[in-house]
This record gives C-alpha cells, structure tokens and sequence, in this order.
C-alpha cells in the first residue's frame, strides 16, 4: 500500500501540473521535450487508453491518499508565486540580516547528507554507459528506447544515478534526465541524488533549475543542509542574480535550517563575485556575532575582493592579519595576490611576498609556488619574467615540466618573439624535456600567424621527426595561416589528404578553410566544402553561413546563395531569420523583387518568422519600384504580428513616399506605426525629407507638429525649411519659420537670418527685415 500511496501521490501531481497547463493528462513520456513546465514536469498529451483507465480506476482505489496528492500537487502549482512574492520581498540587507537571529551557544554540529564520490569506476560502469548511449539518442526517442532506458534505471544504484549526472556535457540534458527519472514507477531519487543534480546545476547559469530541486527536496521532506541552499546560491551568482542569490537566506531561515560556516563562505563568495566587498565585509562581522568562526577560506575571498578592486595594500594587511585571528593563512592566500602582482609584473613585490612567506607564516615556497608563478605570468604577455623564475626553480632543485615550458613558449609566440621561443624548445631538449604537441601546436600557430608558412611546415616535419605526432589542432594553425597568406586552395588540398596523414579535420579546420575560400573569391569551392562538412558530421553555424551568403549577394550570385540556403536547410543546418533575410537583400540589391517575395514565402514555409528587418528591406525595394500599396500591406502585416518598427524602417517609409510624393497615404501609415513604437522625431524627419524633394508646402503643413517642442531637433528642422525656401528665393516664407520658431522660444541661428534679412531687403519688404533683427536685439543677440 505504501508503494500504490507513492504512485499516485506522483500521478496526482502531474495531473495537476497539467491541468495547469492546459494539457490533458497522460502517461505516454517522452525523455526529453523542448520544454518543460515551471514544476520540471512536461510530457507528451498522447497516451494509452488503458494507461488512463488505470489511472480513474487507481485514483478511487488511492481514497485519501489522491485528496492529499492533490492538494500537494496545487502547492506545487503555485512555486511560481512563491517565487513572485520572493522578488517582492526582503531587500538584500534584510537577507543578509537573518544570521543574527541564530545566536547563541547552543549550535548543534549538523551530521552532514550522506554523499558519494563518483570515481573513474562508476563514470565507466557498464549501465552508466549504456544509459548515457541511449540518452545522446534522443532526437530518435521511441517507446522501446524509453521503455530500456526505464528498465536499465530500475536496476542504477544511486552512486550510478549520480555518474549519469555528472557524465552529461549539457547540464540541460542532466536535468531533463533528472526529472524524467523522478516520474518513472517504482523509482524514488535517493537523497544523494538530489545533492548531486544541486552540485551539477551549481556549476551552471541554470538557477531557475537549481531552484526547482530545492523545492522538490522541500516538499519531499527531504532534509536540506545548507550545503543544498549553497548550491543554488551559486548557481543564481553564476547567472548574475545576486538579489536572488542572496534571497535564498531567507528560504533557508523560513525552512528553520541554521546555518553554518559552509553556508557563510558561500554567501561571502557570491557577494565578492558581484563586487560587492563592503557587504561581504559587513556579513563577516555579524556571521561572528553569532559564533560562526571564519576559516581561511572565508578569509582567501575577502583576499580575492581586494585583489579584484586593485586593493592590495588591504589584501596585505588581511593576511597579515590573519594570525592573530586564529587562522593562519596558507599558500593559497599568498597566492591570490601573486596572481595580481604578476598580472601587473609587480615582480620585487612578487619576491617580497615569497619571503613574507617563510618569515611570518613558515609556509616555504615549492613547486606548486614556481608552477603559479610561471603560468600568470605568461598569461599575461610576461615571458621573460616567466623565464627567469623557472630557471630559479631549477637551480633550487625543483623540476619543471613541459607544461610549464610551454606556457612561456605559447607567451612568446603570443607577442610573435619566435626565435626565443625556438631557443627555449631546444633548451627542453637540452634538459631532458621533451616538447610535446601543445608546445609545437603553439610555435606552429606562432609562425602561421606572421605568414612565415615556411618555417611552420618545417616545424611539422620536425615533430612527426621527433615521433610527436600532430593532431588536429596543429594542422589548423597552419591551415589558418595558409588562408591569411591568400594560399586557401593549398589548405583545402591539405584537408582532402587529411587521412592519408592519420588526422581528420573538425569543424574549426574546415571553418577556417572556408573563409580563406569566401575571402579569396573562390565561393564556389567554399560552398562545396560546405557540404562536405556536412556530409562528416560538422554543421557550419547561422554565422559561417551567412558571410557565404554575403559574398554571393555581393558578388551578384543571388540565385547560387537562395540554393546554397536551401541545401544547408535540407541537411539539417540551423537556419535563422537572418540568413534568410540576407538573401532577401540580395534579390532586392538586384531589383528582383520576385525573387525576394518568393524567399519570404520560403521563410513560412520552412516555419522562420521574419523580423522587422526583413519586412523593412522588402518595403523598401518595393516603395523604390513605386508599389507603395504592396509595401504599405507588408507594414501592416508587420505590426500585426506584434513586431516594433526600427528607426530604419521609420526613415524608409518616410523616403519613399516623400519620392512618390504621396504625403497623405505616408501620414496615415506612420499614425498606425506611431502606435506600436513611438518615435519622437518623425515629423522632423518628415518635414526635412519634404525640403530634399522641394515639396515645401506639405512640409509647411507639418510644422506645427514640429513646433509643439522647442529641442534642438525642432531648431535644426527649421533651419532645413528656412534654407529650402531661401534656395527658392522665398524669403517671406522663410521669415514666417522664423516668426513661429521665436513664439515658441526656440531661437533661430543668427546667420540664416542675416541672409534672410539680406533678401528682404533685396525684396523690398523692409519692414519684416528690421523686424527679424530686433527679435535677437531684444534677446540681447547681437551681429557680428
């Protein structure tokens, strides 16, 4: 019976979440869909008849057990309230507050969750294997599949649940997996579980996850060690919430769990990753007040704060400090502020802290010391400096390894100093270090990327010579360097015989063969090796394939890229709106406006909405053709599918009716436009297009439209309609903008004036010319 009361309880819930939902309840899962609901909870609407039989029949079987369910199940439902009214709630201070309502001495040492390390036994366990096989099938999911992979999880001890986890590359994937596992009967997650899907998701921006399995726990009556509220805190830090980050406090006060010192360093983590030191600082002082003793890592990120805001004076005196607080800091402390004195090459200040070491806390510098040394410095372009304390740890005995080495000899060929990065590897040679292929990768790819091809090759003979084989990364620096120095056709013959010299190209390889390809010209072999990509396996991105698209527009091969997009669509390629509407352009660029509607069919065809880029760029060809009603229909059908007219959609309508010289129909069409996305300058865009074309007096219409602000805008709109008129020898006209623009305190540029003034009097309209003048004598503006 308990068994049946589990199930049910299950099945109520998901009936609920899909009621919720608006779907009908099922049974029939699918492993992964594109979605899931706000509970994790998403399945397919078609099930078994006699699955939902089953379901009614054990529904009056449960009894009570399906009211409590239910009633679970609404709780559940409403998660995405409780996370509202969260938002809504404390601000950060009064969550950082909560610590000091646990005072008091009689703190209980917590027995921490039972947990599992997964090891290389578990990660290669057969099940785990065969499980994740199936799991990377699930494009191709079938009953049978799901059917196994059930069986298969019925037979996973938690420990293997846990390397199925962790053994996911896309955490998305590991969740997903979670949930479908959670729904499956006869299955319940051990504890360990949830704390490892925590772990995982921690790791990632994946917080409205992370939060979700905190709840389930809740609700589960699963006991929640601060270490699970600590992982959600992380995983919102990592994703840039840091209210909601530390707005987990406060769910871990309501749930009564008392915190510790785990918790504390966490939450003092979050806030020195959002820079954030001075609350950090303040939350150290009260995590005290409740007897909540520092460790030295709570001290190590108050280190990391001050480093991270150029504070190093005080990370000094934290550490100097450090003792007399009854923590005396480790290696790891004195090597966070290294890292920054070597980003700035602060190197005495480097060695004085080495010797600060020894002296004030008996920690003597080692290997691991010189390794750190070495890799910051070389990080940051500092190859000499490297240079000179991996020959003070060897001549104190300590051996460095090829890593080390080539760490400093990626930084010369980073600065392009590649005879002294050939120097160091002859000197491994010398030592009995023998280079290996990232050393050679970073001299190849050093060489390639100052054009000496020459000199690269001969450094592949030379490793294949010295039995290092080269692998795919070494062949694409100098495949990369082939195609920079215009020899792109060589590069693509190297990649033909690719197996002939035991490596195969990846996606980069063949991504960097294809622009050297685009860029020489050559677009036909870059769309052919394309498809060759294609066909082993690598699909070239949105982007990669819309520079190819480009250049075939640019090059008047419009119809060769509509069929390079349509084969990139058939193979399976992610097409976007944007390699669509690039192709779009290029029928327009070409006047073939056939042809541009033809791909804009293509695009509903192939389910791609076009955005208001595309809609833009085909009322623009149009409106320049003089088929303004057809481009007017496609403004209309854009802004009813709720897209925003951009500024370059405001300023192409305005153009090509002002052409046409079709203000009215343009006016009733930016009123419709206005509505969905204002536009404060319009008219003046309008008024001033009008004075381009000579139509003066529908520009004059308009001017009070204009003149209801007084912003520079307004002024500069003036002076366009004042200029326009001058031109025609209207100078009256031009007379009366200035009178309007002086009613509504908008003060008009002294020297258009003067030459208005000037051809008043030439017209004998001296009245008006004396007039203008004193209008800028009376405001205290005189001539020059």
């Amino acid at each position: 019976m308990p068994l049946l009361r589990f199930n049910y309880h299950l099945l109520a819930k998901l009936l609920a979440t899909d009621l919720r939902d608006n779907h009908f309840p099922s049974i029939a899962f699918t492993l992964f869909s594109s979605s899931y609901s706000t509970a994790g909870l998403r399945y397919q609407s078609e099930g078994k008849r006699s699955n939902i039989r089953n379901f009614k029949d054990g529904l009056g079987k449960a009894g009570s057990a399906y009211q409590e369910s239910l009633s679970f199940a609404a709780s559940v439902c409403n998660g995405a309230e409780e996370e509202s009214e969260e938002r809504e709630g404390s601000s950060d201070d009064d969550s950082l507050e909560f610590i000091t309502s646990f005072r008091g001495s009689n703190r209980k040492e917590r027995e921490s969750i039972a947990r599992v390390e997964i090891g290389e036994g578990e990660l290669r366990h057969p099940l785990v294997r065969e499980v994740c096989r199936l799991i990377t099938l699930r494009s191709d999911w079938n009953p049978n599949f799901e059917g196994h992979l059930r069986h298969l999880l019925r037979n996973l001890k938690p420990p293997l649940v846990c390397a199925v986890l962790r053994s996911q590359a896309d955490e998305r994937v590991a969740l997903n997996y979670f949930y479908w596992a959670d729904r499956q009967w006869r299955y319940r997650h051990d504890t360990v579980v949830y704390y490892t899907m925590l772990d995982v998701l921690s790791r990632t921006k994946l917080c409205q996850g992370a939060r979700r399995v905190l709840r389930l726990m809740t609700r589960r009556g699963i006991e929640c060690s601060p270490e699970a509220f600590g992982y959600v805190m992380v995983s919102y830090s990592r994703a840039g919430k840091l209210r909601n980050a530390l707005r987990v406090l406060t769910l871990m006060q309501k749930a009564g769990v008392e915190p510790d010192l785990s918790i504390c360093n966490t939450t003092i983590y979050v806030l020195v990753k959002s820079n954030k030191l001075e609350k950090a600082l303040r939350f150290l002082g009260r995590m005290q007040v409740t007897g909540i003793k520092p460790n030295v890592v709570t001290y190590n990120c108050l280190i990391k704060g001050y480093c991270d805001i150029n504070r190093i004076e005080n990370a000094l005196e934290l550490i100097a400090g450090m003792t007399t607080k009854g923590c005396r800091p480790d290696k790891v402390s004195y090597y966070t502020v290294m890292a920054f004195l070597c980003k700035e090459r602060k190197i005495d200040q480097v060695k004085h802290l080495m010797e600060n070491m020894v002296q004030d806390s008996n920690l003597i510098p080692d290997q691991v010391t010189y390794n750190t040394l070495i890799h910051m410095l070389s990080k940051h372009g500092h190859a000499d400096d490297a240079l000179a304390f991996l020959k003070e740890a060897e001549d104190k005995g300590f051996h460095v390894d090829k890593i080390g080495y080539s760490a400093i000899v990626h930084s010369y060929c980073q600065k392009g100093r590649m005879d002294e990065a050939k120097s160091l590897v002859i000197d491994m040679y010398s030592r009995g270090c023998n280079p290996d292929v990232v050393t050679y990768t970073a001299i190849i790819n050093g060489f390639s990327r100052l054009g000496r091809i020459d000199e690269a090759k001969k450094m592949l003979q030379q490793m294949n010579k010295h039995g290092c084989k080269p692998n795919t990364v070494s062949y694409t620096a100098l495949l990369n360097g082939l195609c920079h120095s215009g020899k792109s056709l060589e590069a693509r013959e190297m990649i033909s015989v690719s197996e002939e010299h035991w490596w195969t190209p990846n996606a980069i390889t063949y991504g960097a063969v294809m622009h050297g390809l685009r860029r020489e010209g050559k677009l036909s072999e870059a769309c052919d090796l394309t498809m060759e990509m294609i066909e082993k396996g690598f699909l070239p991105t949105p982007v990669e394939i819309n520079l190819l698209i480009q250049s075939l527009c640019q090059n008047q091969k419009v119809v060769e890229a509509q069929k390079y997009l349509e084969k990139c669509l058939s193979k399976g390629c992610a097409i976007n709106v944007i390699n669509f509407t690039t192709v779009i352009h290029g029928f327009c660029q070409i006047g073939d406006i056939e042809g541009a509607l033809s791909v804009l069919d293509d695009m509903y065809l192939s389910n791609k909405h076009p955005d208001a880029i595309t809609y833009t760029t085909l009322f623009d060809a149009l409106g320049k053709k003089g088929r303004l009603d057809e481009a007017a229909e496609l403004i209309v059908k854009m802004l009813s599918k709720g897209l925003d007219p951009t500024p370059v959609t405001y300023r192409s309508v305005i153009h090509r009716y002002c052409q046409w010289g079709r203000v009215d129909d343009m006016l009733n069409l930016l009123e419709k436009m206005l509505v969905r996305q204002p536009f404060k300058t319009v008219y003046n865009q309008v008024i001033e297009k009008l004075c381009d074309f000579g139509n003066l007096d529908e520009a004059e219409k308009l001017l009070g439209k204009v003149l209801r602000t007084t912003s520079k805008h307004d002024a500069h709109t003036c002076h366009a309609l004042m200029e326009s008129y001058l031109k025609k020898g209207l100078a009256l006209s031009a007379y009366k903008v200035a009178s309007q623009m002086f009613r509504r305190n908008l003060v008009p540029n002294l020297k258009l004036c003067e030459k208005v003034s000037k051809k008043l009097v030439l017209d004998g309209k001296l009245a008006e010319a004396d007039n203008l003048m004193l209008r800028f004598v009376e405001r205290g503006i005189q001539q020059k």
